[in-house]
């Protein structure tokens, strides 16, 4: 059985709605068992539970949080009980999303009640797709007459699109779904985002690579669409030509883990197949790493640009430049690099600019 869990998320009046009953005609013809978790704000503040209901915001969102962890936890129970190959669960934003609706300190507050931290928040879900806000490239398709929960103005709805995509990056497979084609269009994107990520047809990835002179990290670091995360990776024995490598990657000394396998198809394409562990099998797996490369710690600034996802990984043994990396669903989409960044060649192809071949070094 496999069990995929993804958020689809946006602004105000950027097709959610309808993505969901897309999402269940495209993947339930793929053979996908699809269950949708509503979305939990709606859902409170229909039934009159909201924040200028409650005490204060902070009090409401913990309401909220709170059930929007039980639900998941219940449609992620009745999943593995059910009779199915593939099972899609498909989340009405996530957990996350609720930081773009309070201040610092509220979240703050929000997460001691719950013993929780940002990196699991976010990176709970395997993929998270943002569909941009008619307020922001298609304004006269925004309204607020098909949801009696939104309230906000254009203005307010871009505003906080642009939120919504800050407390997002960050985690590992972001992407965001924009307005350049009408309607009909974004919607088929969205499609083809999640396909690619789930692997349908066949499991690939396209993934461009460049050097880059270093990064302004000051830049960076004060971009509000930009997030650090800390990696260690660690590849481990293999026998029959796999790339196998497994990952803590956090901030702040939070970390979640992964084990990755990697088989190439062709220069562009390669299978991946990515999946959680806990931080005991993590363990347990270092115990079959490689010795004869070593570990890879790196700095990843996650970067929301043009609505397109670069990785900006800097390396503890360079000071003059540093590589980025972006993966696309198509290989023709054109590559809009900040401009920051200063692109030194491709290294798409060049196998000595691989992590595997820099834990060589």
């Amino acid at each position: 059985m496999e069990i995929s869990k993804i958020v689809i998320t946006g602004g105000p009046c950027g097709g959610k709605s309808t993505a969901m009953s897309r999402i269940h005609e495209a993947f339930t013809q793929m053979g996908y068992t699809v269950l949708f978790v509503p979305e939990t704000a709606t859902e409170l503040i229909t039934g009159g539970v909201a924040p200028w209901t409650c005490g204060t915001n902070a009090e409401y969102q913990k309401c909220q949080m709170r059930l929007q962890i039980t639900k998941e936890e219940v449609f992620e129970q009745a999943a593995a009980t059910m009779d199915a190959e593939k099972i899609l669960i498909v989340c009405d934003r996530g957990l996350i999303d609720n930081k773009a609706y309070m201040t610092e300190s509220e979240f703050a507050q929000v997460l001691e009640a719950m013993g929780s931290n940002e990196i699991e928040l976010r990176d709970n879900y395997d993929a998270v797709f943002h569909l941009v806000s008619a307020a922001k490239g298609a304004e006269e398709f925004y309204t607020t007459g098909n949801n009696s929960a939104r309230k906000e103005t254009v203005s307010e709805a871009a505003a906080l699109d642009d939120k919504l995509v800050s407390v997002w990056t960050g985690h590992p497979h972001f992407r965001v779904i924009d307005n350049s084609t009408d309607f009909d269009g974004k919607m088929k994107r969205l499609i083809k985002e999640i396909s690619t990520f789930l692997g349908e047809p066949e499991p690939f990835e396209i993934e461009r690579k460049y050097l880059i002179e270093y990064p302004d990290i000051e830049w960076l670091e004060s971009n509000p669409t930009c997030e650090r995360i800390e990696i260690i990776q660690t590849y481990l024995n293999s026998h029959d030509g796999d790339e196998i490598r497994v990952r803590q990657r956090g901030a702040k000394g939070n970390y979640i883990y992964f084990q990755t396998i990697k088989r190439k198809v062709t220069d562009l394409k390669r299978v991946e197949i990515e999946r959680h562990i806990s931080q005991a099998e993590y363990l347990t797996l270092l115990m079959d790493a490689d010795t004869t490369k070593r570990q890879i710690r790196k700095t990843r600034y996650c970067l929301t640009y043009e609505n397109q996802y670069f990785e900006i990984d800097v390396y503890p043994f360079w000071d003059d430049k540093a590589i980025v990396e972006i993966e696309l669903s198509d290989e023709n989409i054109p590559i809009l690099f900040p401009d920051k960044l200063k692109v030194i060649k491709d290294v798409t192809d060049d196998a000595s600019y691989k992590n595997a071949s820099l834990a060589g070094l």
